[in-house]
């Protein structure tokens, strides 16, 4: 019997190749995008290190266009980050000044902890420059800095606590307002949490102050001013009344950073890196 030999048309042929050639070029072409677009920002951090002889670190958190069951999914200061930024900062010598560009609503106490010291311990020159908003957690990482620079148009936080998504300082309001017999043992042991994580961090902030040559009663001042509670914990402080309650602010942000972070567009769906910097050691007094 004779063997029927299968038939393939032309059309099938090239409606397959399309198919193929269309898969491809959806995979590779956010690829090549993202690379594009890491190269254009490497590009610009190297431009700002060479205009000011320092080592470039940048800790930016967009809002995710992503969101679960409606809600957008936001980022925030967290681990890794602090990780990446001490592992910037140990492989910048001591004499080499550092700016750290960062934009945040904040994040992890924990992590911008860890940043702040790190910064604070550098014996050159630290620089924050602040282009939008540096926000709780951002804010106690500027606070580390020997100068901040923010657009005139930008925004940092207080660093007031907050436990259980209620700020300290309303817990312990509590007391006042109410008999002890009359608030429940649950109120009472967080009350006594807030008190202490309220003279935490204000110890801290004196402290992190001071360690960059402020004096001891206008660090208190400052930290009393932020920590305790003033203000509710989203209220914008600008420059003028960072200026106000004896901040040293200053506004010349440099070009090359409202440049870079058009680098920096809402991401769509996926994630980009929080902290970006040239990955190489650097010598003392060379500068890539």
């Amino acid at each position: 019997m004779d063997q029927v030999q299968p038939y393939f048309s032309p059309v099938a042929y090239i409606f397959n190749f399309l198919w193929f050639f269309l898969l491809i070029f959806f995979i590779l072409v956010p690829i090549w995008r993202r690379f594009l677009l890491n190269k254009a920002r490497e590009a610009t951090i190297e431009q700002l290190e060479r205009k000011r002889g320092s080592r470039v670190i940048t800790l930016i958190h967009r809002q995710e266009s992503f969101a679960l069951l409606g809600v957008p999914i936001f980022r925030f200061i967290n681990i890794e980050d602090s990780e990446q930024v001490l592992r910037a900062i140990r492989m910048t010598p001591e004499d080499m000044p550092i700016d750290l560009i960062i934009h945040t609503p904040g994040g992890l106490a924990l992590a911008a902890t860890q940043i702040a010291n790190a910064l604070s311990r550098h014996k050159a020159p630290v620089r924050v420059i602040v282009p939008h908003y540096a926000m709780s957690g951002g804010t106690l990482i500027a606070l580390a800095a020997d100068e901040i620079i923010m657009d005139p148009n930008a925004v940092l936080g207080p660093v007031d606590p907050q436990l259980a998504q209620m700020p300290a300082a309303s817990i312990l309001k509590v007391l006042e307002l109410k008999k002890i017999d009359e608030i429940d043992d649950q109120t009472l042991i967080l009350a006594d949490v807030a008190k202490k994580a309220i003279d935490q961090m204000i110890e801290y902030l004196v402290g992190l102050l001071k360690n960059n040559g402020m004096d001891e009663e206008r660090a208190k001042r400052i930290a009393h001013e932020l920590a305790t509670g003033k203000y509710t914990h989203d209220y914008p402080l600008s420059v003028e009344k960072l200026r106000e309650i004896g901040l040293n602010v200053s506004t010349d942000v440099p070009e090359e950073v409202y440049a870079l972070m058009e680098l920096f567009p809402q991401p769509m769906g996926s994630q980009v890196p929080s902290v970006q910097y040239i990955p190489v050691p650097y010598k003392t007094h060379k500068v890539r």
